[in-house]
C-alpha cells in the first residue's frame, strides 16, 4: 500500500525519471553528472518514500515496474514545471554580470567561435563563457545551454530563432592526395576516387541523394563522424571530401574541386529560449555571436 505524501523531494524525483528514461544507473549518473552509487541511493530513497517499487532489476539494467510506468508522466509535468521556475527567474535576472552558455558545431566551435569569444571576454568582461561543441541537440528549454548556433532550423516551441545566413560548402582533397591520383574532372571521375564521408550520420549520403546519386555507405573508403577530425583525415589526404569553404579559404594544404553540380549550403541559425532571449548579458553575447558570425555566413 502507498504510503502518505506530504513533501517529496525533487531531487528524488530527478533521479527517477533520469533512470527511467535511459534504463541503467550507470546512464542517468552520466546525464545528471552524479556517480551511480548516488543515483542507486536515490532510487531507493523515493521508492521507500512513496512505498512503492518502480523499477525491476535486470542483468541489463532497470526495467520500470506498472507502477513506475504509471509515475514517468506525473514525474515529467514535475520537470516541467521547475523548468519554468528557473526559466522564469533567469529571464528576469537585470544583471550583465554572470554565465552564459554556448552550444555549437565542433567545425564552429574550432574554426569560428574562438575570435568571436575573444571578442565577448574583451567587450564583456564581466561575463564568463561555457563553449560547448557538440553535433549532438542540446536542449535550450532545459537550461543545457543558453545559445545555440545550429546548423538547422530549431524547431522546439518556445525557442525564439533567426536565420543568420548560409554557409558555403565545396569538395576538396589534399594537394598531396591530387599529386597522388589526378583531379576529378567531373561527377563520374569523382566515383573513381577514394572518398571521405561519415561513420553513422547520414548527412553527406542525403546530400549526394538529393542530387541525384544512389550513394551507399560502402562509397566511402574512410569514415568518421567527428567533424573536426573528418576535416583532418581530408587534409592528410585520405580522399576527396566535404567542408567548409570559410575554413578551406586558409588551408593551403587542400583544393577546391569543381565536381560540376552544387554542394547545398549549411544554414546558420542563432537560437535561445524566448524566456531568456533579452535578459542583458544574453542579449549582447547574442548581438555579438550575430554579428561574428555575419562575416563568414552569404
Amino acid at each position: 500500500m502507498a504510503k502518505t505524501i506530504t513533501e517529496l523531494d525533487w531531487s528524488l524525483v530527478q533521479a527517477f525519471l533520469a533512470v527511467a528514461e535511459v534504463g541503467s544507473l550507470s546512464g542517468a549518473a552520466r546525464a545528471l553528472e552524479a556517480s551511480q552509487p548516488t543515483l542507486g541511493r536515490q532510487v531507493r530513497a523515493i521508492e521507500d518514500q512513496l512505498g512503492l517499487q518502480l523499477f525491476q532489476r535486470q542483468p541489463r539494467g532497470l526495467d520500470l515496474t506498472e507502477e513506475g510506468q504509471a509515475l514517468v508522466g506525473p514525474a515529467r509535468r514535475m520537470r516541467d514545471a521547475v523548468r519554468d521556475i528557473a526559466l522564469y527567474a533567469a529571464g528576469h535576472d537585470s544583471e550583465l554580470s554572470g554565465t552564459v552558455r554556448i552550444t555549437t558545431s565542433e567545425m564552429m566551435a574550432q574554426y569560428h567561435l574562438p575570435a568571436i569569444i575573444a571578442r565577448l571576454r574583451r567587450d564583456l568582461p564581466e561575463v564568463q563563457v561555457e563553449l560547448a561543441p557538440s553535433d549532438a541537440t542540446e536542449n535550450l528549454l532545459y537550461r543545457e545551454a543558453d545559445i545555440a548556433v545550429r546548423m538547422y532550423r530549431p524547431e522546439q516551441l518556445d525557442v525564439v530563432a533567426r536565420h543568420l545566413g548560409d554557409m558555403e560548402m565545396g569538395a576538396f582533397a589534399a594537394r598531396s592526395y591530387l599529386d597522388r591520383r589526378g583531379t576529378p574532372r567531373s561527377a563520374g571521375e569523382l566515383f573513381e576516387h577514394e572518398l571521405v564521408g561519415y561513420d553513422r550520420s547520414e548527412l553527406i549520403l542525403r546530400g549526394m541523394r538529393e542530387a541525384g546519386f544512389e550513394a551507399t555507405r560502402d562509397w566511402f573508403a574512410t569514415r568518421c563522424d567527428m567533424q573536426t577530425v573528418y576535416w583532418e583525415l581530408v587534409r592528410a589526404g585520405c580522399g576527396i571530401g566535404f567542408g567548409q569553404r570559410a575554413v578551406a579559404a586558409h588551408d593551403p594544404q587542400v583544393v577546391e574541386i569543381d565536381l560540376g553540380f552544387p554542394i547545398p549550403p549549411l544554414p546558420v541559425w542563432l537560437a535561445a529560449h524566448q524566456g531568456m532571449r533579452h535578459t542583458p548579458r544574453i542579449k549582447r553575447v547574442w548581438d555579438i555571436l550575430a554579428e561574428g558570425l555575419g562575416a563568414v555566413v552569404s
